[in-house]
């Protein structure tokens, strides 16, 4: 079995990735039992005012520290929950100490085998105003929706006040539940939920569209790899090499 690092950008999601794939192995190996797994996190708060002021480039780089980390300590593979991080991920530069699974594309391969056709998008705003999704849903011939800018800014102001800070509210739930109400209405046939902390506000019992949990996804996907399942990937980091294994992909319709 190969050994997971998981590369953590924000506490509660990098936490839920970690438990689901530990959960995992439970179900399929049998109590106790999982593929070694190690996880790098340096505080997210270091890279806000990169975040802030638009400066990918020293996210990238800071991830990658944990990248190195993580190869260090025997990770054959790594995961990155956070959905926002990929912006910096795929920014040019030195490839990346480990190949990594590339979550956006994780996500539409997943809606695309759920025979999704136009999806809406909730993450943070510098996810929802990216080219992350868009762009992966458009390659397998599904669109992207995105909420009104005004939900838009709510949608992220909760992230960061009160998600990221293990804090759940009623209250949010509630704001959440009404914007995938109106994606709903606008022909959505199912919610991305691509901030790795809204899947635990937005539960699929209350959600009125199917969801796509990106955490759980990306952290089922990575045992996949571990156990042998789906091939080791290939992406280090930028989009050159993410344009050419996707298009690779989409030539075998090899969807994994």
């Amino acid at each position: 079995m190969r050994h997971l690092g998981i590369l953590a950008h924000s506490t509660e999601g990098a936490a839920l990735c970690f438990l689901t794939y530990c959960q995992e192995g439970f179900r399929r190996l049998g109590r106790h039992d999982h593929p070694d797994v190690t996880l790098d996190y340096i505080a997210f708060g270091r890279s806000m005012p990169a975040w802030d002021a638009g400066d990918h480039d020293t996210v990238r780089a800071t991830l990658a520290v944990s990248v190195d980390r993580l190869a260090r300590a025997g990770a054959d593979f790594f995961v990155c929950p956070d959905n926002t991080a990929h912006l910096a991920l795929e920014r040019p530069g030195p490839d990346l100490a480990l190949p990594g699974l590339h979550l956006p594309e994780v996500v539409a391969d997943q809606a695309a085998r759920d025979g999704r056709t136009r999806v809406g998008v909730l993450g943070t705003r510098y996810t929802m105003d990216g080219p992350l999704y868009p762009r992966a849903f458009a390659d397998r011939g599904i669109a992207a929706e995105l909420p009104e800018p005004a939900d838009r800014h709510m949608i992220n102001k909760i992230i960061f006040d009160e998600l990221v800070n293990g804090v759940f509210t009623e209250s949010s739930r509630r704001e959440y539940v009404r914007v995938i109400d109106g994606l709903a209405a606008r022909g959505c046939d199912a919610v991305a939920l691509v901030c790795t902390e809204i899947p635990l506000l937005v539960t699929p019992d209350v959600s009125p569209l199917p969801t796509l949990d990106s955490t759980r996804l990306g952290a089922t996907a990575a045992y996949d790899v571990a156990v042998g399942a789906r091939p080791l990937p290939t992406w280090r980091g930028g989009r050159g090499q993410l344009s050419r294994s996707a298009k690779g992909a989409q030539r075998g319709r090899q969807v994994w």
